[in-house]
């Protein structure tokens, strides 16, 4: 019987797989979060700045965490930039366990954002 971690990183795979015949890459969790964050702006493919891709990345951590309350949208910016409030700290994980929170955030981020698509 596979316990809830086997498949979480399973899920997690065939997450990696599907953007891979969309996207033609197969990206890590930075990679995956970049996408969101590109997703959420609304901008499309275009050069950033590493500044610019933190910002993106802490878009999408923040998105991913708003179902759960960890965060709430506050609005934009005047350059289109969503912002975010923190409502509750996020729990104390070491790396390995902070990583598959996070990955199980983005796993359902990735359903709810493939229904919308079909």
């Amino acid at each position: 019987m596979q316990d809830a971690k086997d498949d979480l990183q399973i899920r997690w795979l065939k997450l990696r797989i599907k953007l891979k015949e969309t996207y033609g890459i197969k990206p890590d969790m930075d990679g995956i979060l970049f996408l969101i964050g590109v997703q959420e702006l609304g901008t499309g493919k275009q050069e950033y700045t590493k500044e610019q891709k933190q910002d993106l990345m802490h878009i999408a951590v923040c998105t991913v965490l708003l179902p759960s309350g960890y965060y709430v949208m506050e609005g934009f910016d005047e350059e289109g930039w969503p912002h975010f409030k923190q409502l509750k700290a996020l729990p104390e994980f070491n790396l390995f366990e902070q990583e598959n929170f996070l990955k199980d955030h983005v796993l359902l981020y990735f359903d709810q954002f493939f229904k919308s698509a079909n």
